[in-house]
């Protein structure tokens, strides 16, 4: 595979990863916040769907694309820039596991709160707020690896 179809698909990848997650982040934020169950069940429901359908896809398709084209440019996985990106990356995964689980557990809480017709307990509102601030750092870390991608600072390692 072509230094530029691996860059390609290094870039599609990207987009389709910030942009799921933050679309997705978006919505369920936006569905909690206007509390209609319904909505908030389905919100759910959709945003662990995104995850396995686009989210994971692409969690593998970044790591494997960039290695291979620093590879391929002949650059170290410990040029600063590219270890900074992987230590970043793994930061935001780290943050990503519990995420997904979080938000599997919120989709089961709303749906039985809709099946019986009562409110959401207040464990998924904890929960909520735990997803919430999982991605902070997982968006801060993310949005400073495009940061790396894009700019390929010329540090030097004491």
């Amino acid at each position: 595979m072509s230094y530029l179809v691996l860059k390609y698909l290094h870039l599609l990848s990207m987009v389709v990863l910030f942009g799921t997650g933050l679309g997705s982040a978006w919505y369920k934020w936006m569905a909690d916040r206007g509390g209609k169950l319904a909505q908030i069940c389905e919100t759910n429901r959709l945003v662990v769907k995104a995850d396995w359908l686009f989210t994971t896809p692409t969690i593998l398709i970044q790591p494997v694309t960039g290695m291979l084209m620093a590879a391929r440019a002949g650059l170290p996985l410990d040029t600063p820039w590219i270890a900074l990106s992987l230590i970043l990356y793994a930061l935001a995964g780290a943050c990503w596991l519990p995420v997904v689980a979080l938000q599997i557990r919120m989709h089961r809480l709303s749906r039985q709160a809709l099946d019986s017709a009562r409110p959401l307990p207040p464990l998924y509102h904890r929960q909520a707020r735990l997803w919430f601030w999982l991605g902070v750092p997982a968006f801060l870390a993310m949005t400073a690896v495009v940061f790396l991608m894009v700019f390929k600072p010329a540090w030097t390692m004491p």
